[in-house]
């Protein structure tokens, strides 16, 4: 169903790691470390600064991809991994995108289901990246139906 699409990846897009959002999904998450919201703290840290949260990303734009197009609810959360080469500095520019890697499909007890893995990458001003995610998006048989690629 998605397979024309693998390899696709949508236009990078800037995003600023932005203080007061990073002390507001710090909060949301129940993770008020120092090295998210203390300032001093985060000046005598390793990092010089503070730092965001791992799962952080989650709230960046990564763009879209040219005539490609998911529903907004039906879709199951299969998995999601976060990798680094280093923290997010509070007050950096981002510029991130999103790749579609795979999809395949297997057979469940109602239907087939297909497997959406996407890859979000998050970089530098230099295009060093900083960021990977890979996630797995679950499309079940009743949602299948209804889209049209």
């Amino acid at each position: 169903m998605f397979k024309s699409f693998i390899g696709k990846r949508s236009k990078s897009v800037k995003n600023t790691v932005e203080r007061g959002a990073v002390k507001k999904f710090a909060e949301a998450i129940g993770d008020l470390h120092p090295i998210y919201v203390d300032e001093e703290y985060g000046k005598q840290s390793r990092y010089g600064q503070n730092i965001a949260p791992t799962t952080f990303p989650r709230v960046f734009d990564y763009g879209k991809i040219e005539n490609f197009n998911l529903p907004n609810v039906g879709l199951i959360h299969g998995e999601q991994t976060f990798e680094y080469k280093r923290p997010l500095l509070v007050g950096e520019t981002i510029y991130c995108y999103t790749e579609i890697k795979h999809y395949y499909e297997k057979r469940g007890g109602h239907g087939f289901m297909g497997f959406l893995v996407l890859s979000d990458i998050g970089e530098d001003q230099a295009g060093n990246v900083i960021f990977t995610t890979k996630s797995v998006v679950i499309i079940t048989e009743e949602v299948r139906k209804v889209l049209t690629v």
